[in-house]
């Protein structure tokens, strides 16, 4: 499939780039080139944008504060000659972070990364075009180049590490490029609680609680005092 992007970029030799870049790159076609953030969200609200190709520092409006005014579900890839803006650049859940100036190799592994994660979000719609009451009992995630299907019974715990999440299961463990704002959206509510910035469990796989712990399936996981209360509600719900 074709990733339809554009380019948001205030300075010209930037474009240059990154227009060239993009043409020697068949996963991708080019529908614009933006000089700011403004031009860009025009756009936006009129065409389907699969991919942007956004710098940071710009003016008026910067790349990161124009990420958080999107309210459709396009992929970022950070173009900045700063560094420092790194961390910000992940926190608003990038596929990847691209520092001034970058060789095409560069550019096609951050590509790459975003064709996978277009696909894997193609196959989750699939899926959950269904209809009425049909219910799902597996989730899709890619890892390692593979797409695995696990069932939500199979599923003991998440656990967030920087920008990566390891599930455990019952029978396997494998890590997944994704944040927890992404992954509870992926989640029946009635199976699942976070218990800890860092936990999401499976609520049938609880044995007790003993203080700020919970064991899941013989692992003590810490509970964070803003998700306690929550917990004992969801297995407590009558008290």
């Amino acid at each position: 499939m074709k990733l339809k992007c554009l380019i948001v970029d205030d300075e010209p030799l930037a474009q240059d780039i990154l227009v060239k870049y993009v043409g020697d790159c068949p996963p991708l076609e080019l529908l614009k080139v933006c000089s700011d953030a403004f031009e860009a969200g025009e756009f936006i609200m009129s065409r389907q944008v699969d991919l942007i190709f956004l710098d940071i520092n710009m003016p008026r409006l910067s790349g990161i504060r124009f990420v958080k005014t999107i309210n459709q579900p396009i992929l970022i890839i950070f173009t900045t000659a700063y560094p420092e803006f790194a961390a910000e650049g992940f926190e608003s859940d990038a596929v990847d972070y691209l520092v001034k100036p970058f060789s095409f190799e560069r550019f096609l592994k951050a590509v790459n990364k975003a064709s996978e994660l277009a696909e894997v979000r193609k196959r989750k719609g699939a899926l959950q075009d269904t209809g009425p009451g049909q219910i799902h009992e597996f989730i899709l995630l890619r890892s390692d180049k593979k797409i695995f299907k696990i069932n939500f019974e199979d599923i003991l715990y998440f656990e967030s590490t920087g920008d990566y999440i390891k599930v455990f299961c019952k029978d396997k463990k494998i890590i997944i490029h994704e944040t927890f704002k992404n992954l509870v959206t992926q989640l029946p509510v009635n199976q699942f609680i976070r218990v800890h910035k860092s936990y999401i469990v499976s609520v049938t796989k609880i044995r007790l609680i003993e203080g700020n712990q919970v064991d899941v399936a013989g692992q003590k996981i810490p509970i964070g005092l803003v998700f306690k209360e929550e917990l004992l509600k969801r297995l407590n719900p009558g008290q």
